[in-house]
């Protein structure tokens, strides 16, 4: 057990023959414990600093430990986004790829729908083409016909006879 300034200050020497001064000594001795009472002191301080210490790296641990931890999770998490993130855009591509196939077969649809439209349009046309042809033909066949003249004649023959009466 180390001394205490209480020990030294009641520690008593045996008397010798010629020992040495005491008032040399206890004035030695004073001087010894205010030292010591410094010295016990500026330990018991550093002592309570280290503790004190020691506590606060135990935080700084404990906080080291959470922040390593949470920087863990949101590099796990970052990358459970970026998956997520390319999945989700992988769905959004086959969608768009659906659809845009979709359209096309819609559009080429359409389109044969259409061209066929036409054909029977333009067979349309040619009909009626010829039968307007034949309409005209049949129309100036009558107009070069004799019956023509015939009606021709009597429709003068007609007037000129009721203007003569009239």
């Amino acid at each position: 057990m180390p001394l205490t300034p209480l020990d030294i200050h009641n520690k008593e020497f045996n008397r010798g023959f010629r020992g040495y001064d005491e008032d040399e000594v206890n004035e030695f001795l004073d001087q010894v414990i205010k030292d010591y009472e410094i010295v016990l002191r500026e330990k018991k301080e550093l002592a309570d600093k280290v503790i004190d210490l020691d506590e606060r790296l135990a935080h700084f641990s404990n906080i080291e430990t959470t922040l390593n931890k949470s920087i863990l999770i949101a590099q796990e998490t970052a990358e459970e986004v970026k998956r997520n993130a390319q999945k989700e855009a992988q769905l959004i591509i086959k969608e768009a790829e659906k659809n845009a196939d979709r359209i096309i077969n819609d559009s080429l649809s359409k389109s044969r729908k259409i061209a066929l439209e036409i054909e029977e349009l333009k067979k349309q046309a040619s009909v009626y083409k010829l039968r307007f042809k034949m309409l005209i033909e049949a129309q100036l066949e009558l107009l070069g016909s004799d019956d023509w003249e015939d009606i021709t004649k009597s429709d003068s023959d007609e007037r000129n006879e009721l203007v003569r009466e009239g």
